[in-house]
């Protein structure tokens, strides 16, 4: 059996992160545009998980993110067993925003809806709408964000008939400004805090699906003996990881920096700017269903671990002397933490010392 790597599966990076960074450099162009309004953005913020705004007493961030191909999963397993998996998907699309908004230092503080369906349809099934609304009103009370709204087009020859396409926008306040985490604190010393997985998160779903065509059973494949679907594994919802970073903050400890660890898998410990070696000494357990993607996608631990969030879905770098305490903070918020590795002074790399795996500075270009 040949390897499926996540270019095979219709997603290669080397095509789309270019024109991110072209979008980016376009966008830094009209920063300008601030200043009439009295206004000026935090330079250091672009390339950044979320944009960041100077107001005045406080900075203002947002992020506007879509759920990618998950919903596509859920369509085929409702159809495969009865059962509605929207609420989770739900949470999934609030969970690509919030967790990118939180890099920042942010707050969230209020999330617009853009759901594009297919056609009227969609909307007409009333099950599914009704998980839909209530998973997302509940992802919403979980990070302490007031939904405010959206759109909901019917977009019949642009989204497929029968699907959607579901995004969310988040806006958040970092205050005081001190809170305001872009990587300036970021430190030789510091430790690298990884924050578990529920799974396969929203990230990696491409491989995912393709994989299913080499499966006996499809999306209903058992995934181990504890007989978990395929399917249901792929469709375990997003963790949310606002309690734990405002938690954080109510208990004194500021992050240096954070990454959430989604598309590019572990290289996204790569994302700020700075030459910095980021040593890993302890890896999280691999849930089962990524586990299982690995081995029958056949791909070695360099290429699982460039794609898929492998067991770490967040990563803290904060002051040594209060990584114990961080580790203490999200597991009290129900989320599993580890003191994963360190920042050492050096060349820009990813070291994961106990799979012998390095990644340079060329791994991950997004600025």
């Amino acid at each position: 059996m040949t390897v499926l790597t996540y270019e095979q599966a219709g997603v290669d990076y080397d095509k789309i992160d270019p024109l991110k960074v072209a979008a980016q450099r376009a966008a830094a162009a009209t920063a300008g545009q601030l200043a009439s309004h009295g206004f000026a953005e935090v330079k250091a913020s672009r390339g950044e998980s979320a944009y960041v705004v100077d107001v005045g007493p406080f900075y203002l961030a947002s992020i506007v993110e879509c759920l990618g191909s998950k919903a596509l999963v859920a369509d085929e397993m409702s159809r495969l067993t009865g059962r509605s998996y929207y609420a989770g998907i739900a949470q999934d699309t609030i969970a690509m925003a919030v967790n990118d908004l939180i890099t920042v230092g942010a707050t969230p503080l209020v999330v617009q809806a853009y759901w594009a369906a297919g056609g009227s349809d969609w909307f007409g099934d009333a099950e599914r709408a009704a998980a839909l609304v209530d998973g997302w009103r509940h992802a919403c009370e979980v990070c302490g964000v007031a939904w405010g709204g959206g759109e909901t087009p019917a977009l019949a020859g642009i989204v497929e008939a029968g699907r959607i396409d579901l995004a969310a926008s988040c806006t958040g306040l970092i205050n005081p400004k001190q809170r305001l985490s872009v990587g300036d604190r970021l430190a030789a010393g510091d430790a690298i805090v990884l924050l578990a997985s529920s799974g396969i998160h929203a990230n990696g779903l491409s491989l995912a699906r393709k994989l299913v065509e080499r499966l006996p059973r499809g999306y209903l494949t058992a995934i181990d003996a504890s007989d978990a679907t395929y399917g249901e594994a792929l469709l375990a919802p997003t963790t949310l990881y606002a309690p734990v970073t405002e938690t954080l903050w109510r208990s004194g400890i500021a992050p240096h920096y954070a990454a959430n660890i989604t598309g590019h898998g572990w290289r996204k410990l790569l994302r700020h700017p700075a030459a910095f070696t980021y040593r890993i000494t302890q890896l999280p357990p691999v849930p089962p269903v990524l586990r299982f993607i690995q081995q029958h996608a056949q791909q070695d631990d360099r290429e699982a671990y460039s794609t898929l969030n492998m067991g770490a879905g967040f990563a803290l770098f904060v002051a040594s002397a209060e990584a114990e305490r961080t580790v203490a903070v999200a597991r009290a918020q129900g989320v599993q933490a580890w003191v994963a590795g360190a920042v050492e002074a050096g060349a820009k790399r990813l070291v994961i010392e106990p799979l012998g795996i390095e990644f340079g500075d060329d791994a991950l270009q997004l600025r």
